[in-house]
């Protein structure tokens, strides 16, 4: 059950990639993830857009936009090769919804961070990753 949020400056996305960038990341997660392409496991990757008011972000060195993507997912759901395909993959999806381009890559920072198993809550009960795990093998089953 993952989630991602894009933190972004107002006016940092093109007109097209802010009406599209939540659903892209969210397919993204999900894709390396591992999870099932089902409607249930894509109602169940919440993406945020959260834009900054002007002048709430800059650096030491220039005012340029800078854009964070936080992916929170359940501990041992993704392995090293999966959290480099996605940081590549959402870095990627997040310039082209801002209109830029590879020279900059480094403008775009991804955190994942790592829920550990039992502390997730969903439905008013603790979900634990074995259980996504059957979840998903049993969706991929009825797919």
């Amino acid at each position: 059950m993952p989630m991602i949020r894009l933190t972004v400056p107002t006016g940092a996305l093109t007109d097209q990639g802010r009406t599209t960038v939540q659903r892209d990341l969210a397919a993204v997660l999900l894709r390396w993830e591992g999870a099932p392409d089902t409607p249930f496991f894509r109602a169940q990757a919440w993406s945020y857009l959260v834009e900054l008011p002007e002048g709430a972000q800059t650096t030491a060195g220039d005012d340029e936009p800078r854009f964070l993507v936080e992916v929170v997912v359940p501990q041992g759901a993704l392995s090293e090769r999966r959290k480099a395909g996605l940081v590549e993959e959402a870095t990627k999806t997040v310039l082209g919804a801002a209109g830029l381009g590879p020279d900059d890559t480094l403008r775009v920072w991804v955190l994942v961070h790592e829920q550990p198993d039992g502390t997730w809550g969903a439905g008013g009960s603790v979900v634990r990753y074995a259980d996504l795990v059957a979840l998903a093998k049993g969706q991929r089953t009825d797919a």
